[in-house]
C-alpha cells in the first residue's frame, strides 16, 4: 500500500503540465501552418512547392513542439512568435527554390523581397526577446536553426547560378553539428563574438545579393567567396577555441 500520495498526485501535475505545453505550443504551430499555407497560395508556388513548404512547416512542428516540451516551456512567447514568422517565411522560400528546381524558373524579386523580411526579422525577435524578458534558451535555438535553414536555402538557389560550391554556406552549420557527434568537445558552449555575429549576418546579405542578380557574375561570386572564406575562419575559430577548452580523455581500460 502507498501510505504518501504525493508521488501519484506530483506525476498527475507533470502529466497536466505537458498537456498544457502541448496544447499551447500546437496552438501556437497550428497558427503557423495556416499562415504557411495562405503564403504559398499567395506566392502560387505549385505542386512540389507546395509539398515543400508544407513538409518544411509540419518538420519545424514535430521538433519545436517536442524541444519545447523537453524544455519545459508552454509558450514560445513574444520574441518566439516572431521567429516563427520568420520560420514560415522561410518555408516559403524553400517552397520558390525547389519549384524553381524542378521547373527551372525561380521568380527572383519575390524570393528576394520574402529573404529581405527574413533577415530583417531576424534583428527584431532578439531585441523583443531582451526588451520582454523573455530570452530563452529554446529560443536562441530556434532562431539559430531558422537562420541555418534560410542559409540553406538561399545557398541551393545560388548555387545553380555560381556553382556547387556556395552550398558550402549553407552545409557549415550541419557538418558542424555532424561533427560533434563523432567528437564531442565540438558540442562544448561557445563564448559570445561579436565576429561570430557579425560573419553570420553578412551570409544571408551576401547570398540575397548574389541571389537578386544586381551584380555582374564574377562579382557576385568574388563577393560570396568571401564570405564563405569569413565563415570558414569563423568556424575554424570555434572549432580552435572548443579544442583549447576540451576536457581531459577518458582513462583507456587498465590492462
Amino acid at each position: 500500500m502507498n501510505l504518501c500520495p504525493f508521488p501519484s498526485v506530483l506525476r498527475g501535475m507533470n502529466s497536466s503540465m505537458s498537456s498544457v505545453t502541448r496544447q499551447s505550443t500546437d496552438g501556437q504551430l497550428s497558427a503557423a501552418v495556416l499562415v504557411q499555407m495562405l503564403l504559398l497560395a499567395a506566392v502560387a508556388t505549385g505542386p512540389l512547392g507546395w509539398v515543400a513548404g508544407l513538409g518544411f512547416v509540419l518538420a519545424l512542428w514535430h521538433l519545436l513542439a517536442g524541444a519545447a516540451e523537453r524544455a519545459g516551456e508552454f509558450t514560445l512567447g513574444p520574441a518566439g512568435l516572431v521567429t516563427l514568422a520568420r520560420a514560415t517565411l522561410v518555408g516559403a522560400i524553400t517552397a520558390l527554390v525547389v519549384e524553381g528546381l524542378a521547373t527551372g524558373y525561380t521568380p527572383v524579386p519575390l524570393l528576394v523581397g520574402l529573404a529581405a523580411v527574413a533577415l530583417a526579422l531576424d534583428a527584431v525577435d532578439g531585441k523583443v526577446a531582451r526588451r520582454t524578458g523573455t530570452a530563452t534558451a529554446l529560443g536562441a535555438r530556434f532562431d539559430m536553426e531558422v537562420d541555418a535553414a534560410l542559409l540553406l536555402v538561399l545557398s541551393v538557389h545560388v548555387a545553380t547560378l555560381l556553382g556547387p560550391w556556395v552550398l558550402a554556406i549553407g552545409l557549415m552549420r550541419y557538418l558542424f553539428v555532424a561533427a560533434a557527434r563523432v567528437a564531442p568537445w565540438l558540442s562544448g558552449r561557445l563564448p559570445l563574438r561579436t565576429s561570430a555575429k557579425l560573419v553570420a549576418a553578412a551570409q544571408g546579405i551576401v547570398l540575397v545579393v548574389a541571389a537578386s542578380g544586381l551584380l555582374p557574375g564574377t562579382v557576385a561570386a568574388a563577393l560570396t567567396a568571401v564570405a564563405l572564406g569569413a565563415l570558414v575562419w569563423s568556424f575554424g575559430g570555434s572549432v580552435a577555441w572548443l579544442w583549447r577548452e576540451r576536457g581531459p580523455a577518458a582513462p583507456g581500460p587498465v590492462t
